[in-house]
């Protein structure tokens, strides 16, 4: 397996994705604007996507994965089929537990709208009950994606990683389709017509994996439910790795529902902008390395390649360093060039521009931690332990809330995005470690070298982009190819001087970067 190229692949997609996402949330900020009708999706939108990360993305895949693994690689077994026969299982109970728990939130969708929301601040009932509505057409999307990662998780464990990274690119395309046919005066209807864009996308994500899966040979049947030892195996390990796999979005609803309920109109727009802004290295790297890395170390381990395992979880971490701390410079020290470029026009203001800013650059600081938490949980996970995530996720969460209600106040809309960036550097730091005290990670002479070696870099990169952002701030308010050709400057700007950095103090040299490409053999030692 080589890392860089099936995460290269993986990230390659999601950048499609994410490039996507931020035409939509342009789009979306030109009709809809920073307003209520803006927070009302975003907060129904939020609900299909907590439950994505808890059960389906999160949970299930991190439990999923490695028990089909071993299926498929059990030498007495008949190796697919087995796996397959115990894919079929888990559909089986999974899938009434889905049907019912979407007719339960289409039931009580009020309650749990406001839940998420706290009312909001100073709306009318006729304005909640706007809110609610839109969370009952955004709901079913729950149930659509949480097959899609069945699905995706066997085409994972199978190396066809690229089809379930191109299932997002459906989503975006669909919001974006509604958003340029279906657009209103009205940013209310506009609103009401994403959110049945959601539910819409998610039919054809699961059209998407459904066939791609029949392309590859696997045809799962419907079966009767049975909860025999392995679906009882695959339920126990399920439920803490919801918590811990969704930490990150549990934080985010917390810091949405603090913000909707304290804070005037507009605040959880600016949050989730900036949000989106931060999720796209996010999406480029510590998912595509997270996807690698749990049925990459998973599989070394079930053949006793303990050695191999480690090796890969270091290069994992290398890996996310080298391109995760010159994103979080850049975001930090750039944000309100890039939202401008990005946002800064219809019924998105300057000051709306200036706010999302401002939530940008303390969602940024986070940002090493959210992607090493893409790495570090493979190595609890691949082991069929997901009761210590879990543990350090609820101490995350319990840091998230004490600095949502300590902060939020004094800074605003800064606050809960600061609370959640040291809440996951808490998660990252606890699972570090864990691991090394259990012997499970071992930080390898390389990376000892390299890791202080691209923070300087970085730090130099960011002090370059900090002085040269001024050169380009008169281009970010002009035509889109202005506009784009302005943070193409910035961004290969940038770039050439984070590589020559690294290389002037020998954090990476031109060979290293071949011995990354090429497919290499696994380190004997540490």
């Amino acid at each position: 397996m080589n890392l860089l190229k099936a995460t290269g692949t993986i990230g390659g997609l999601t950048l499609i994705s994410r490039v996507l996402g931020l035409v939509r949330d342009s789009l979306f900020a030109r009709y809809v604007g920073a307003s209520f009708a803006s927070d009302a999706f975003l907060v129904a939108f939020r609900l299909p996507n907590m439950f994505r990360a808890l059960f389906a993305e999160g949970a299930f895949a991190s439990a999923f994965i490695p028990m089909f693994n071993q299926k498929v690689g059990d030498e007495k077994g008949r190796g697919l089929a087995d796996g397959l026969v115990f894919a079929e299982q888990a559909l089986a109970v999974l899938l009434p537990v889905l049907i019912g728990m979407t007719v339960l939130l289409e039931v009580f969708a009020w309650p749990v709208t406001l839940l998420l929301s706290g009312k909001f601040h100073g709306v009318s009932a006729q304005d909640f009950n706007f809110a609610v509505s839109l969370s009952r057409m955004t709901i079913p999307y729950l149930m659509l994606i949480s097959l899609v990662s069945l699905f995706g998780g066997i085409l994972n464990s199978l190396h066809k990683f690229w089809v379930n990274a191109a299932a997002p690119i459906l989503l975006n395309v669909t919001l974006i389709g509604a958003l340029v046919v279906f657009h209103d005066h009205d940013p209310m209807a506009t609103a009401r017509n994403q959110a049945i864009a959601v539910s819409v996308s998610g039919a054809l994500q699961l059209a998407w994996l459904g066939w791609s899966c029949r392309q590859n040979g696997v045809n799962l049947r419907l079966r009767w439910p049975q909860l025999n030892p392995a679906v009882k195996r695959l339920m126990a390990l399920i439920l803490p790795a919801a918590a811990g796999a969704g930490a990150a979005q549990i934080n985010l609803v917390i810091s949405t529902a603090l913000a909707a309920s304290l804070l005037p109109h507009g605040s959880v727009t600016y949050i989730y902008m900036a949000d989106r802004l931060n999720q796209l290295p996010l999406g480029l790297i510590g998912i595509g390395l997270g996807t690698v890395l749990l049925p990459t170390i998973s599989r070394q381990l079930g053949k006793g390649e303990d050695l191999a395992a480690l090796d890969t979880q270091n290069r994992g971490m290398e890996l996310a360093l080298l391109l995760t701390l010159p994103a979080t410079a850049a975001l930090v020290v750039c944000g309100e060039p890039i939202a401008a470029a990005l946002f800064g026009y219809g019924r998105f203001t300057a000051t709306d521009t200036h706010f999302t800013a401002q939530a940008l650059g303390a969602f940024s600081i986070g940002l090493p931690s959210y992607i090493l938490v893409k790495v570090l949980t493979p190595g609890f996970y691949a082991r069929q332990d997901t009761r210590t995530p879990v543990r350090y996720a609820l101490i995350s969460m319990a840091v998230n809330l004490v600095g949502n209600l300590v902060l939020i106040v004094p800074l605003h809309h800064v606050g809960p995005p600061l609370a959640t960036a040291i809440a996951s550097t808490v998660n990252v730091a606890l699972l570090y470690r864990r691991l090394v005290r259990r012997g499970d990670f071992i930080a390898d002479r390389r990376l000892r070298r390299r890791a202080p070696r691209l923070v300087l870099a970085a730090l130099v990169m960011g002090a370059v982009l900090w002085r040269g952002q001024l050169l380009i701030v008169p281009y970010v308010h002009g035509s889109w190819m202005m506009r784009f050709a302005a943070l193409g400057a910035l961004v290969t700007g940038g770039m050439l001087v984070y590589g020559l950095a690294t290389v002037v103090m020998g954090a990476f040299s031109r060979d290293d970067i071949a011995m990354l490409v090429r497919r290499r053999r696994p380190a004997r030692g540490v």
